[in-house]
Formats: structure tokens, sequence, C-alpha cells
């Protein structure tokens, strides 16, 4: 049988602890008296005053959990629109995650943990506090590790972003090739990200493919997707892409390169391609070994999805939008710019890419 007593225990250690790490961020000439525990709507465990250095007072109330995932912010949010309230509202943790915060903010809800991530906003009097704790939970280990991180993770998330007509599992299962049971699980951890959006018996109705495109570059970074060499072409990337028109091995190009073929984006000065075999390819396309000055850099995949979905201009094959965009996230020089600056090009032109 679940012990009350011991959850109303460790929720007021957590708001002992929270109230320290509050104080430690008033600014100087603010304090904050000691946690009155009265429970009140909407589910507000304890409530703080805090004083700014011309006595005006504020009062911000906290809610504690345990855990909070990204898709139970919305729920949250909609309650708190129901209320009427006079404090400022915080959710109190031991850890909240990058992702769980990001929604917080979106929904302009207060957040604390334990590690020292806070973001509070109080009108009258003004206080604005915003730090930065840890960047994983401390007490990872204790559950399993979740992540988008590998080849069948990124092969879930290329159908999920490229088809506008989202798959059922089964479907979704022999697209990509994968076991339906690991494609479940992969969407019961989208589902609680708040990645994507489920009905019924787990029927998907939306995805957020911005922020999977986002959240799949985070995890699985393009040094983790393949190994790379670095090249030079003495005569330019203009020379390059002639070279590739008459290239026959398999083959995408992406990066700036790729993304300037869709969007106005600034002229490329490095030029990135998939391909299966670098060096055979250097070899082909006449390209010198540079360690520095490098313009060209070739990456074996580790996973042949890299070429899936290419499409040809001018004889020469370009990745998919989404692929492309997920490898500038965390490419080098202005490669993440330009991914974010791809990714609005998509937002705005689905038509053009989504199937």
């Amino acid at each position: 049988m679940h012990d009350v007593r011991n959850t109303a225990n460790s929720d007021n250690l957590v708001i002992r602890d929270g109230l320290r790490e509050l104080r430690r961020r008033l600014p100087s000439g603010w304090s904050a008296t000691e946690p009155v525990h009265a429970p009140q709507p909407p589910s507000v465990d304890a409530t703080v005053q805090v004083t700014a250095p011309d006595k005006r007072t504020g009062s911000i109330a906290f809610e504690v959990r345990a855990r909070l995932e990204p898709k139970a912010v919305r729920a949250l949010a909609d309650n708190l629109s129901e209320q009427q309230t006079r404090h400022t509202y915080v959710v109190l943790s031991r850890y909240l995650s990058e992702s769980t915060r990001s929604v917080l903010t979106k929904e302009d809800i207060g957040y604390l943990d334990l590690t020292g991530n806070a973001r509070i906003v109080m009108t009258n009097p003004g206080l604005y506090i915003e730090t930065q704790g840890a960047a994983e939970d401390p007490d990872r280990e204790e559950r399993p590790a979740r992540s988008l991180r590998g080849a069948k993770a990124g092969r879930i998330v290329r159908a999920l972003v490229d088809f506008k007509v989202l798959p059922g599992v089964r479907e979704l299962a022999g697209l990509t090739k994968i076991d339906a049971g690991y494609v479940s699980r992969v969407l019961a951890f989208l589902d609680t990200e708040a990645l994507i959006t489920r009905v019924g018996r787990g029927r998907l109705q939306s995805v957020d493919w911005p922020a999977l495109l986002k959240r799949w570059a985070k995890d699985a970074p393009l040094e983790s997707r393949g190994e790379q060499q670095t090249y030079l072409e003495p005569r330019g990337i203009t020379s390059l892409v002639g070279k590739l028109a008459q290239f026959n091995q398999p083959y995408a190009v992406t990066g700036s390169l790729a993304a300037t073929n869709l969007a106005p984006i600034a002229p490329p000065r490095l030029a990135m391609v998939w391909c299966q075999d670098a060096s055979e390819a250097a070899v082909s396309l006449a390209l010198r070994p540079a360690e520095s000055g490098a313009n060209v850099i070739l990456i074996e995949p580790t996973d042949d999805w890299a070429f899936e979905g290419v499409a040809e201009k001018a004889n020469v094959r370009y990745a998919a939008p989404s692929q492309v965009a997920a490898d500038l996230l965390t490419s080098p020089g202005r490669g993440p710019v330009e991914g974010e600056e791809l990714i609005t090009w998509m937002q705005a032109n689905e038509e053009k890419w989504r199937q």
C-alpha cells in the first residue's frame, strides 16, 4: 500500500531545499519567508512570500512534482488557465529535463529544480530569475536511458517527419524495416516528450516535426551518425558539384550545399556529402586529403537511410530536407544557424517536401 506520509515527507524536503535554492538566486536586498504548507487550488503544495528592497511583497506558489514529462505540462497549463490565483505559480522538482523546461517556458509557467535550473517571473514586485543547473538528471541511472540515438531511432524520426499522412505502428515498422515492438517503445517515448500526439488506442494524430528534428539532432549529432573525412577541392565547391553530376556511386549531398538548393541561404563554403566509401569517392572525385583548410567533408553513414528520399537536380543527388536540417544543426561553422533557417523554410513550404 502506498504510504501517503512518506510522499508528504518527501515533498516537504523538496520544498525545504527548493526554498534554499530560491533564496540563493534572489537579487540583493530581496528575502523569502518560510513556506506555508496549505494546499489550495490549483494543486499548490506551499506558498512563499518574497519581499523586495522597497518592502513590496509578492507570493510564489510551489507545486511539487516528483517527475514531470513534457506531455503533462499541457494539462497543467489547461488547469492553470481555469484557476484564478494571485500567486506566481512555480513547478518545483528534484530535476526537470531540458524538454520539460522548454515546454514550461512556452506555456509561461515558472519552474525551479534542485540542480539549479530556474525560471521565475513575477510582475509585482518585478522579479526575473533564470539560471542554468544540471543538463542531465543526476539520478538518471535509476531509470532506463531514453534518447533518439542510434540508426533505428533515426529511421523512425525520418519517417515521421517526411510523411504528412502518418503511418500506424505496423506500417511504420514495415516502412523502416524495424521491429514493431521497438517502434512502439520509441513512439511511447516521443509521446511522453510531447513530440507526437496520439489518440484512441495510440493512433498517431500529429507530429511536432520541427521539435522532433531538433531533438534528433541533439540526441544523435552528426558525428555520431557517420565516419567523417576532410578533403580539399582546389577548384572550389562549384567544381565538386560538376564532378558529382558524373559520380556513379550512391551518395547524397547534405549540409549548406543541399540547403541552398532549397532555400536562399548564404553561399556554402563547405560541402558535405554522404557516401558509402569516402576513400574511394575521394579518389574518383580527385579530392586532396586536408586536415586544415578543407572545403569538403565526406561522411560514411552508419545507416544507409541517409540516402533515403534523395532528390536529383541537374544530375546531382541531394539528401532529403529532413536529413539536411538535422545534419546542419550539429555541423561546423554556420551550420546550426542554417539548419534553423532551413527548418523555417520547411515550415512555410511543407507541400514541397512532405510526402
